[in-house]
């Protein structure tokens, strides 16, 4: 069984093609997750798909087949061309693999480091696919690490002190530009979702009044009840009033169109500052003097600039990261092995009681001894197989000890009852051949 990470983020593809290879909505996502493991090299997969990112996470048993797969099936759906997918998707196996998840779940590899979004985004993107049947015990362990993991980089660097979010860039971007005048305006905000919300608290931090826009009235008036008095909700159909009205606007759904059009747009000599944080993009093209746009690439552009300090605990960050991918596959091969302990102890149990009831056939013993035998040759074997079996365990998790279990196993013909898929390791890998 290998791990792989097939990713296509902000760090290799523009938005363009970010908008076009993104899962807009739960049933394209589930098709893609079912067309996968319908193929017999992929054991299991979830999916990650952000405004920034699409993260494709597997366990296979190919991980050549499998790239190549998922390369023909993004084509297919994106409908950009294959050389297009094949030189923007980075591909990630085994250790690589597990290393960049965990990079990925502790916000280090975000567009913005230390945001504490996406570890709860990969968290739901996991759940899906269980409860679609596409993801189980193989991905589910390798997660529970990366949670981990995250959570000891959140503790040891403070990485995610003050916490900074593609939202929080973007107000801070507004305040730039508007300067103290930005008390007392009042801000747009398309979207009820974690990251609309997340701009509406820092736009009243600022000083801002907020009008919450959304399709649901009840649900928008709930999400802007709990966020205090300065806030109000409407509905999408009121926008035109609202963008005609006032200068500020932030947009985050996700609408898998655009929802505000070049039409709405009564006065262009109104000056208008407008973030558009979504995947695909909410605010149609539009140019006019008085109107300044900021998509999410422009957005990540600001933040490498003034982020420089999260980078620098990026480094330190790094090395725990590392630590924990080492240690997971550590864990992995001490797995491996207690199957094999396991079956050998059966193994002995069996022959114990092959012989008991060959001596008591051949009227070597008499069968009233057959249980005080039992416990002698049960106690015998134990003794004999302590020291070996504590051995296999220490050596399992050393990598130079890394063929030590398919050795064992050969030695005394042992074949575990129980299925294990960790029987392969890290430094035993096919050849990938991903140019071919």
């Amino acid at each position: 069984m290998y791990y792989q990470v097939i990713s296509f983020s902000h760090k290799t593809c523009d938005q363009e093609i970010r908008e076009k290879l993104a899962f807009s909505d739960e049933k394209a996502k589930k098709e893609m997750l079912l067309e996968l493991v319908s193929y017999d090299f992929i054991y299991e997969v979830f999916i990650v798909s952000t405004c920034n990112r699409i993260e494709i996470v597997l366990a296979t048993r190919d991980n050549f087949s499998s790239y190549h797969t998922i390369l023909g099936l993004m084509t297919q759906r994106s409908g950009v061309d294959f050389h297009t997918i094949k030189s923007t998707a980075k591909v990630y196996d085994d250790d690589e693999a597990v290393l960049h998840l965990f990079s990925v779940i502790s916000s280090l590899d975000s567009l913005v480091i230390g945001e504490s979004q996406i570890t709860g985004q990969v968290k739901e993107a996991f759940r899906f696919s269980w409860q679609n049947g596409t993801a189980g015990e193989r991905l589910e362990r390798v997660l529970a690490y990366g949670i981990r993991c995250a959570a000891e980089v959140r503790n040891v660097t403070n990485i995610s002190q003050n916490p900074i979010s593609i939202a929080s860039v973007a107000v801070a971007q507004a305040h730039k530009l508007l300067g103290d005048n930005i008390q007392g305006m009042t801000g747009i905000v398309i979207g009820t979702g974690e990251m609309g919300v997340l701009a509406a608290k820092h736009l009243l931090r600022v000083g801002c009044d907020v009008v919450f826009i959304g399709r649901d009235l009840h649900k928008t008036q709930k999400v802007a009840n709990s966020l205090g008095e300065n806030v109000k909700a409407d509905t999408i159909d009121k926008l035109p009033k609202y963008i005609n009205r006032y200068k500020l606007l932030f947009t985050a759904t996700s609408s898998p169109n655009v929802v505000v059009t070049r039409d709405m747009i009564e006065n262009t000599t109104i000056p208008r500052i407008w973030f558009d944080m979504a995947i695909p993009k909410d605010i149609e093209e539009m140019n006019f003097d008085k109107l300044r746009l900021f998509r999410i690439d422009d957005l990540q552009e600001i933040s490498y600039a003034n982020h420089s300090l999260r980078e620098e605990k990026a480094l330190e960050a790094g090395v725990i990261v590392d630590q924990y991918k080492d240690e997971f596959y550590r864990w992995l091969r001490v797995l491996s092995v207690e199957p094999v302990i396991k079956q050998m102890r059966l193994d002995v149990e069996d022959a114990i009681e092959k012989e008991i009831s060959r001596a008591i056939k051949k009227g070597f013993i008499p069968a009233t001894y057959q249980e005080n035998i039992r416990k002698m040759a049960t106690q015998m074997f134990n003794r004999f197989l302590h020291e070996p079996t504590k051995n296999l365990r220490r050596s399992s998790t050393e990598k130079k000890n890394a063929n030590c279990v398919e050795s064992v196993k050969k030695m005394f013909n042992i074949t575990p009852q129980e299925n294990s898929d960790l029987e392969r390791y890290i430094e035993d890998h096919h050849a990938k051949g991903y140019d071919i």
